[in-house]
């Protein structure tokens, strides 16, 4: 059962903790929630599809990594955590790139530039079905015709465009 802090909307801690898929998280509280990105020197995007076992969005695809801070954890070691997890990748990260605020969560984004081999990738099973680089208009297109994680064109072309500064 995974444990999440619960924080105010000045990203203070408030002391809660709540149990995901059981406890509520009430309004004006948020957990911290991460994406992890890997591209390639050319600016490919390194996206999994979920696989179908997953209870939410599966077979959709979706950026490199991504997932809940557990208690305790800080955004850096939850992204950290979920790249090596999810798709085998060990990256060191100092900052996130950019926060996004939701409903109940509060998502760092973070992002590395490697090129790994995707044969020797460590899957993990029962989240992610299979890898590949896209670039940018392939995600739009992904997007668009509803094959990809929710999200907003503008946040697939924030991404594409803030690794290039990175």
């Amino acid at each position: 059962m995974e444990l999440w802090d619960l924080y105010d909307e000045n990203r203070r801690p408030t002391g809660k903790t709540v149990r995901r898929d059981v406890d509520p998280i009430a309004e004006g509280e948020y957990h911290l929630v991460v994406h992890a990105c890997v591209f390639s020197p050319d600016g490919k995007l390194l996206i999994q599809r979920r696989s179908p076992l997953c209870k939410k969005r599966p077979n959709l695809w979706d950026v490199t990594a991504g997932g809940s801070a557990l208690a305790g954890e800080t955004t850096r070691q939850a992204a950290e955590r979920e790249l090596f997890e999810e798709v085998g990748v060990r990256a060191a990260f100092s900052r996130p790139a950019f926060t996004v605020y939701h409903k109940n969560a509060i998502e760092d984004v973070f992002w590395a530039h490697a090129e790994p081999d995707l044969a020797a990738l460590s899957l993990q099973a029962g989240e992610v079905s299979e890898v590949r680089w896209a670039g940018e208009e392939d995600v739009l297109s992904l997007l668009r015709a509803g094959q990809f994680v929710i999200r907003y064109e503008g946040y697939i072309k924030l991404l594409f465009e803030k690794q290039k500064e990175a």
